[in-house]
């Protein structure tokens, strides 16, 4: 069982440093090979060489890496990261834990002074989404570079009136001019469309399954739940089982057996492998059913965007272009799924800005696995539990199960997650109203299991991703 560095409450301060990680050569097992359309795409819309576009690619893999460890060692002092330079060849971590100065200058690592955690500032927009936003206030986000929450606005008297109504201290915001006004993409036309009740078309965003029952992720904003759904070829496909927006942008198709999830993505030979999120700073590349391919880089993570039905939170921010059309389509990074098209500003004739509703986030809410390239998730290894269920977690994240109360006796749980990640598995009891880890595997690798004989209370499961992104099964038996 390897040793944990776990930062007490007491040593979170409200300064911090931001330790910047050079990419110096190590030994990092090569990301899967992009597709070409991709790496066309990442060269022309980045204005980088062929080389560049590669060498780009392989130090995000091995930085992404390296980033969810340092998140995880840091845990309450997280205050963000972004990967900089053409090749991404630096990664910054911010920290709110200032004893970490002296290891950052013993190591010849320039540290630098922030104010606020990542937790302080996205505690600051929580307040911000719980107001009403005018809609001359388009997008919000915490801005991890500037350690400040950004507010653009078409109005500077009603941005901070806005701001003032929230409660949020004006010193922690960032005011900018913009003229954007985004709005959601219908009306999708191209490979993999889909019609909804033989009327509008959207895109397939991802193929999934929940359980045995093939699916596929797409934007909330195409459908409404019990709304059916017809393939390109007008065959029958199946129903909307789940869809969120506004607030959210993500829904979730079920498809009959005439329809089969694969890990391709429309209009490329680029195939999906996982999940694990970009980072600030990152490469990302889309596909649409009206302008192809085309990529640029993560902005934010976490945005909230005003669309005219109302506002959007924990979409991702990025420059790249996208029309009428594009929505519901897919995002990748490498081999990694990213999420599905929501909405923007602009076009790939001057430019814009497009969001993404993240795909892990549909995952987790419907629980559902993402359909990969390799060994997938849930691959046989929990066998003899009474049942299983299935979600998917972020490196540095956490998935939780509902609560449930279990009578005294022996809880058994299996997790299988997929190659390459490491995955740990809790079982926690609530006391008064704190959760308390009661029973643990936390061995370096995918899979855990854990066996626990216990009095009759209120349980629930916790599953974190020390160590890479992705899908997972947990099997369980109660008392």
């Amino acid at each position: 069982m390897r040793s944990r560095h776990i930062l007490s409450a007491a040593s979170a301060l409200t300064m911090g440093v931001a330790l910047v990680l050079s990419s110096a050569p190590a030994a990092v097992a090569a990301p899967a090979k992009p597709a070409p359309s991709m790496l066309e795409a990442l060269q022309r819309d980045l204005n980088l060489s062929a080389e560049q576009a590669q060498l780009r690619l392989v130090n995000e893999a091995r930085l992404g890496k390296l980033e969810g460890k340092v998140r995880t060692d840091l845990g309450a002092a997280f205050g963000g990261s972004w990967l900089s330079g053409d090749t991404a060849n630096s990664l910054t971590v911010a920290t709110s834990d200032a004893s970490k100065v002296g290891v950052i200058e013993a190591g010849g690592v320039k540290a630098q002074v922030v104010t606020r955690s990542l937790g302080d500032l996205t505690a600051l927009k929580d307040k911000l989404d719980a107001a009403t936003a005018p809609q001359t206030v388009p997008v919000y986000y915490v801005d991890v570079k500037s350690n400040s929450v950004v507010v653009e606005t078409r109005d500077q008297a009603a941005a901070e009136a806005f701001v003032a109504a929230a409660g949020v201290d004006k010193a922690a915001v960032t005011f900018v001019a913009s003229s954007e006004q985004p709005v959601p993409y219908y009306n999708l036309r191209g490979g993999d469309a889909y019609y909804i009740n033989n009327s509008g078309r959207c895109s397939i965003g991802f193929s999934v399954t929940r359980g045995t029952t093939p699916g596929f992720v797409t934007a909330g904003h195409c459908g409404t739940t019990g709304s059916s759904t017809q393939g390109y070829n007008r065959v029958a496909q199946g129903t909307f089982q789940g869809s969120s927006f506004p607030g959210n942008d993500y829904a979730w198709v079920a498809v009959n057996s005439n329809w089969v999830p694969t890990a391709t993505v429309a209009g490329t030979s680029a195939t999906v492998s996982g999940s694990t999120a970009q980072v600030v700073g990152g490469s990302i590349c889309r596909s649409g059913s009206t302008t192809g391919w085309h990529c640029g880089t993560v902005q934010q993570i976490g945005t909230s965007v005003t669309y005219p039905q109302g506002t959007v939170s924990g979409v991702t921010r990025t420059n790249v272009c996208a029309e009428p059309g594009d929505s519901g389509g897919s995002w990748i990074s490498g081999t990694q799924a990213q999420g599905v098209t929501s909405g923007g500003s602009g076009n790939c004739s001057v430019g814009g800005t497009t969001y993404f509703q993240p795909v892990n986030e549909i995952l987790s809410v419907y629980g559902l696995t993402l359909t990969t390239t390799g060994t997938p998730p849930g691959g046989g290894t929990c066998s003899g539990y009474a049942s299983t269920t299935t979600g998917s977690v972020s490196s540095g994240g956490n998935a939780y199960s509902a609560q449930f109360t279990a009578n005294a006796g022996t809880h058994r749980l299996c997790l299988d997650g997929p190659n390459g990640v490491d995955f740990d598995l809790y079982l926690q009891r609530l006391s008064g109203s704190t959760w308390t880890n009661v029973a643990s595997g936390t061995s370096s690798g995918p899979d855990e299991t854990v066996t626990y004989n216990g009095s009759a209370g209120t349980y629930r499961y916790r599953v974190h991703g020390y160590s890479g992104s992705g899908s997972f099964t947990l099997a369980y038996t109660r008392p």
